[in-house]
């Protein structure tokens, strides 16, 4: 199967339902009816002839108008548990009987939209003292804004276990060996933020302040250790969940799930990234509420620290997983039979970037930039995962030149958003989505070659031996 089959197999997109036209149907009925029955001595037409509703009598039974709007068509005659499953998760879900912390915001109720409305710091506390300097206002808001970005994280991880995880191992959509490889360690991420949650609510005073964040943030920062082994193992889940939601019962009851209130129109990807969205937010939170702290306020040492240590935990974790995914790949190649495998492939530790390209020939290529070489390749189905077939031996780095083509100067079966690269003889044109990804490529292909050291020199003295002092042609003397 070649690149273009298996585009056509991993595209899917939501079926969204037309909205009921019941209600106003319902309402024009019956305002139609009441004109009918009329008030005596007004109009001068006769009674209009009986239909089939005025024949009835009045003792019929009138359906609740619940039962009456709900979907159209007949039911059907044997309902599967998947099919149970699709007429629970419709119902919106309440968490009116989970017990919430002292001060609890309720987050805002779950629908269509993507986003979720939030309200500011000093919106939800009416009786903000006049005393506090606009300064210190902004330093309340920043960390307000780190509280309800717990409790939302806390809300979502616990959502995706009650209405995805959970559900697909009690209806054996999946094994549960493979819902632990998609799924991964998130279960234990909920308990960590919910421990932050549970500390800056403890921290704040009556009239919605926090005084001091620093010292409690530092005892806590070192639990983020728990996302290495969560987000290195995210490229492996994703492959596997790609490959899942192409089976009819997998990619019914996630396609169920994002038509449901519950989910705000996300994938189950989107649920299982926001973690990691989540990690790379505290450096920058960390360093507005340093940025909000007056010099001689006493958080401001203790928050200097915990900017910098989760500056440090952020960038190792992110640098395990660059390694994760770069080791991902190099076990997803696939050598033409007999051909070696490349050692500036292997001796790669970060995949720079990758995506896809057409070549001249219009072809789509999957094309790879590991920090020693640009790989370019064809996806295939091998089994039940997807590999990539060489397309001719890698170019080198350290050997690389690139191109960037003006419109019009490419092949002559586009010639837009085009770029050339090359390493000695071998060259390819090579054609981007649009100009933004074009440009994208460009600034990894020249920070990759910016970043290789620059050629070492020979310390011998060999070549000076060849040195003459006469070396330059002898001057005519006259």
């Amino acid at each position: 199967m070649d690149e273009e089959g298996l585009a056509e197999q991993e595209s899917w997109s939501p079926v969204h339902r037309e909205r009921s036209q019941t209600s106003g149907s319902l309402s024009e009925g019956s305002g139609k009816k009441r004109k009918q029955q009329g008030v005596p001595g007004m109009g001068q037409q006769g009674p209009e002839p009986q239909t089939s509703d005025d024949k009835e009598p009045c003792t019929k039974r009138v359906k609740p108008v619940a039962k009456t709007l709900s979907a159209p068509g007949p039911p059907s005659a044997k309902v599967t548990p998947l099919k149970r499953l699709s007429q629970s998760i419709q119902r919106s879900i309440s968490f009116k009987t989970e017990p919430r912390p002292p001060g609890y915001i309720p987050p805002p109720r779950a629908g269509g939209c993507r986003r979720r409305s939030s309200k500011l710091w000093s919106e939800t506390f009416d009786r903000v003292s006049e005393e506090l300097s606009a300064r210190e206002v902004k330093r309340q808001e920043v960390i307000f804004e780190l509280m309800q970005g717990e409790q939302q994280l806390v809300a979502d991880l616990n959502l995706v276990k009650k209405n995805y995880y959970e559900p697909m191992l009690t209806l054996a959509i999946l094994p549960e060996a493979e819902l632990r490889e998609i799924f991964g360690t998130l279960d234990s991420l909920a308990p960590l933020h919910e421990d932050l949650l549970g500390r800056l609510l403890g921290l704040r005073q009556e009239d919605g302040t926090v005084p001091e964040l620093g010292p409690t943030l530092l005892d806590w920062l070192p639990g983020l250790r728990a996302y290495e082994s969560y987000c290195c193992h995210q490229v492996w889940a994703k492959a596997r969940l790609d490959r899942r939601k192409q089976e009819p019962a997998v990619g019914e009851f996630l396609r169920l799930c994002q038509e449901s209130a519950f989910s705000r129109k996300l994938e189950l990807w989107s649920f299982l990234d926001l973690p990691r969205s989540r990690l790379v937010k505290y450096p920058l939170l960390l360093r507005e509420v340093l940025r909000q702290t007056p010099p001689e306020h006493p958080d401001q040492a203790p928050l200097q620290r915990a900017v910098a240590l989760a500056q440090d935990l952020v960038g190792l974790i992110n640098r395990k997983t660059g390694e994760a995914e770069c080791r991902f790949y190099q076990q997803r190649l696939s050598y033409p039979e007999g051909a070696p495998r490349h050692p500036g492939i292997d001796c790669s530790s970060l995949l720079l970037c990758h995506g896809d390209l057409r070549n001249s020939k219009g072809q789509r290529l999957h094309v790879f930039l590991f920090q020693e070489a640009l790989v370019l390749t064809r996806p295939v189905l091998q089994g039940e995962q997807v590999v990539f077939q060489l397309q001719g031996p890698p170019l080198p780095v350290g050997q690389l030149e690139v191109q960037d083509l003006p419109d019009g100067g490419g092949p002559a079966w586009g010639g837009r958003s085009c770029l050339r690269v090359s390493a000695g003889a071998r060259a390819h044109t090579l054609q981007a989505a649009d100009a933004f990804d074009k440009q994208q490529w460009l600034s990894r292909l020249r920070q990759a070659l910016a970043a290789r050291p620059p050629p070492e020199l020979d310390g011998s003295l060999g070549p000076l031996a060849a040195l003459r002092l006469d070396c330059d042609p002898p001057m005519e003397h006259t």
